[in-house]
């Protein structure tokens, strides 16, 4: 009988964290080995979810095992599928690739087919580039590669004095200080501003409106959506005179000894002000200092002014994988 012949795919709301705890923790680990991220506080936030049985996605069995899941999340005309996993274990029948795609598939299937969904968005990080390609192609999704960048902390290098929150910056036009709390509207409309007509807006629509960063600065700021916010290393660039938001950089923890940058965006009119490098050199200084071993971030491969910026500082790619994209429109 062919592996994929005794593979069973039944409704993720059919499923308790019980059931995917052990996968989970397999993929976790593996999250750590190939990113150096901690993926456990991510894994028990989706385990909750499993729980209340209402994500969409599969499950695949094999011969009453569970071997892999996929699920995404629907909001307002738009899915963004979250995951897909299937076990490495040689006790496996099925190789894992097939049981990957064959979820995806079934997925892609079902949400082509429900009704008033106008787009859907995908950034699978664990996967590398073209793991998934041709799923996703083959549904009619526009396929975006991009990089996962780390700069090693622990070699040596120049360091940089850590300014007092308030330093003076572009001949004291602007100010640079530590990120607080109530700079959160403020910085909603900073990123809607930023990126407008900006590559990632096309791949991520939450770029688009205050209201859509939004809800994606309360992922990485309020929840481990990207590791454990780390206000000691996130910046904010304002004009003093009105306090005014001119750029952001903010940094998570991924784990004990690796830092993140969740976003760093500057305002149109101070590009190329070195605004942004004088950012990333203060934040990656802070994530020294408060015991890193490196510091890593996402960026679009065709983004090439940003790329050659992080190689120029010293940054190296890690890891290669692909955003996706699909509207009722394309």
């Amino acid at each position: 009988m062919a592996a994929s012949l005794q593979l069973e795919f039944l409704d993720l709301r059919h499923f308790g964290a019980h059931d995917l705890r052990a996968l989970l923790d397999e993929e976790s680990e593996l999250w750590r080995d190939r990113l150096h991220w901690d993926y456990r506080s991510s894994a028990n936030l989706l385990l909750q979810y499993v729980d209340s049985h209402l994500l969409v996605g599969y499950v695949a069995m094999e011969q009453g095992r569970v071997c892999g899941y996929t699920f995404c999340v629907q909001e307002r005309g738009k899915a963004i599928v979250g995951d897909v996993f299937a076990t490495r274990s040689p006790e496996a029948i099925t190789p894992f690739p097939v049981v990957e795609k064959k979820l995806l598939n079934h997925l892609l299937e079902t949400l082509l087919h429900t009704p008033g969904i106008e787009r859907m968005e995908a950034q699978l990080l664990l996967h590398s580039h073209g793991d998934h390609r041709v799923s996703f192609e083959s549904a009619g999704f526009k396929v975006f590669p991009r990089l996962f960048l780390e700069l090693d902390l622990s070699v040596a290098t120049d360091e940089i004095e850590v300014p007092a929150s308030g330093q003076p910056i572009l001949n004291g036009a602007l100010q640079m200080r530590r990120w607080r709390d109530t700079d959160f509207e403020a910085a909603t409309h900073l990123i809607a501003a930023a990126y407008r007509g900006h590559i990632d807006s096309e791949i991520n629509d939450q770029y688009r409106s205050a209201v859509g960063a939004s809800r994606f600065l309360h992922n990485i700021v309020r929840f481990p959506g990207c590791g454990q916010f780390e206000t000691e290393a996130s910046w904010v660039v304002v004009e003093p005179r009105t306090g005014e938001l001119q750029a952001i950089m903010l940094c998570s923890r991924i784990s004990p000894q690796v830092g993140h940058v969740t976003q760093v965006c500057v305002m149109p009119s101070l590009r190329r002000h070195h605004v942004g490098q004088q950012l990333l050199e203060v934040g990656a200084q802070c994530l020294r200092l408060l015991g890193c071993d490196s510091v890593t971030l996402t960026v679009t491969e065709a983004n090439h002014e940003a790329v050659e910026l992080y190689q120029k500082m010293g940054y190296r790619t890690r890891h290669g994988f692909d955003a996706m994209l699909w509207t009722a429109r394309s």
